[in-house]
Formats: C-alpha cells, structure tokens, sequence
C-alpha cells in the first residue's frame, strides 16, 4: 500500500538511499535537507511523488512548519523517519562546550522538535509510524564516541517513553539501531575535536580493533527499512546489521552477570 513519508536528513548516505528505495516502488516522499540541490535528479525523476523541504533540524518553528507543509500537500503523514544526524569524535576531555551543545542541538533537540510536530498530525488520523534513527551506539558505548554515544542514548530513553505515550492514539514507534556502514560518517559528515596526545594511544587501539567486515553494505539496509515501515506490528527496536547484533548480545551478557554478581548488593540497598 502506498505511504506518505517524512524523511529528514535525506540529501546523503542511508537517507538518500531511503528516500530513493520509497520512491522506487510509489511512495510518496517528504524529504528534508539542508541543501535542496542534493535532490535535484530524483526531483526531476520524480515530480509527483518528492516534496523537497529546506529544513535546519535545530530550529523548531521550522520543524513544525515544515511538518504542516507535508500534511497540506500530501493529505496525510503515515511515517516520520527521524534521520537527520551526526557523528561528532572526541574524547570527553577533549571536547568543547559548543561542540557538546551542538551534537545534541542536532541528534536530540531536533528529533524531539519533528516529534512533538508529527504527533498532534498522527493523533488526529489515528495512525502513523515514528521511526528514530539512533545508533548501535546508543545501546553500548566506545572510547572518543561518548558525546555521540550519549545522544543516541537519550533518543533510546526518550523514544522508549514516547512509545507508551501514543500506542494509545494508533502511533507506532520504532528504534533503528544500525552498526557501522560504508557511508561518510567518519569522514566528511563527522566532525573531529582537537585531539590531545595523551589519548592517542586510545584512538590507535579503537583503530586497530576496526574490521572491515564490521562495516555493512549500505543499499543492503534498504529492504530491512521498507519491511520495517510496511509492519502491522513493528518492533520498538530494530538494530541493522551483523555486527551490532553481536556487540549487544556480548554487552547486555557482561551486564548481566556484573548486576547478578551485586545483587545482594543491590537488593539490601533497597531497606526493607
């Protein structure tokens, strides 16, 4: 059945990709982006079916104009992808107060301001999907990624919640966790701290442990997305990706263990 999507961060890598695999088979889709020019060729083969918006995630009054746009031309907004985001590296000495600020401007700030602005939309038609792009990174943590680790985490907080908020208005909720892909996020959509020495050692060893094969194919997430959004019952969490299942399984397994191992700990602490 054909949908009407609201995709941000839709001009580069998983959300370009997206945005093309929902036009491909007749989907109709709302792509925000900062640069309108990134779209242009699929707006010329796709006249009828791309709405493009400018859009600056951060800046709430437009997140919410640009969600009542999408409602007046297309009738209907059936899912919200949250896409729009970045990978920001640094040590946690190492970063700066406005670097701080502005990763979570961005991966948290402008999520929430597109979710409150689909919301009262998704109530009054009494169904939607609101899909949050986080992070295998927003369920474990690695050194010199903690600033963007600690976005993701408050996305998987914050969408845990708002998934009990709206199951009640027909709104369906989901968590996409995908691992690392052959895209430019370390590279030219990162942005790097100014390193001190004394953490080389740390950046050289998180290096090191990098394999290739950790990093997934990124059209091959296209089917994984299109399947997740057609779901009658689509789960709150989806990770993506051979790697990120492993890490989390081995993670939540090393946690286990240390909370079983501190639980007479724990439950005394309780008092009575």
């Amino acid at each position: 059945m054909k949908k009407t999507i609201f995709i941000t961060g839709a001009s580069r890598g998983l959300g370009k990709i997206w945005t093309e695999a929902f036009l491909k088979r007749g989907d109709n889709v709302a792509a925000a982006v900062r640069n309108t020019d990134s779209l242009k060729e699929l707006s010329a083969q796709f006249p009828e079916n791309l709405l493009v918006i400018p859009l600056d995630v951060t800046n709430k009054n437009e997140a919410f104009e640009a969600a009542a746009k999408v409602k007046s031309h297309f009738g209907v907004i059936d899912v919200l992808i949250n896409n729009a985001g970045y990978g920001h590296l640094g040590a946690i000495e190492e970063l700066q107060e406005q670097e701080i600020r502005q990763q979570f401007e961005t991966n948290v700030f402008g999520l929430i301001w597109l979710t409150q602005a689909v919301i009262p939309i998704m109530r009054e038609q009494q169904f939607g999907h609101i899909i949050q792009i986080s992070s295998v990174l927003g369920v474990i943590a690695f050194p010199t990624l903690g600033i963007y680790s600690a976005s993701k985490f408050a996305v998987e907080g914050l969408t845990e919640s708002l998934s009990a908020e709206v199951a009640g208005f027909g709104i369906k909720v989901t968590l996409v966790e995908p691992n690392g892909y052959e895209t430019d996020f370390g590279a030219s959509s990162a942005v790097y701290s100014k390193p001190l020495a004394q953490y080389d050692a740390v950046r050289t060893a998180l290096q090191e442990g990098n394999k290739q094969e950790d990093y997934g194919v990124p059209e091959a997430t296209s089917e994984a997305v299109l399947k997740l959004i057609d779901s009658e019952n689509p789960p709150l969490r989806l990770l993506l990706g051979k790697a990120g299942v492993q890490w989390v399984k081995y993670a939540y397994s090393e946690r286990m263990k240390t909370w079983e191992e501190w639980q007479t700990v724990s439950e005394a602490a309780h008092g009575k």
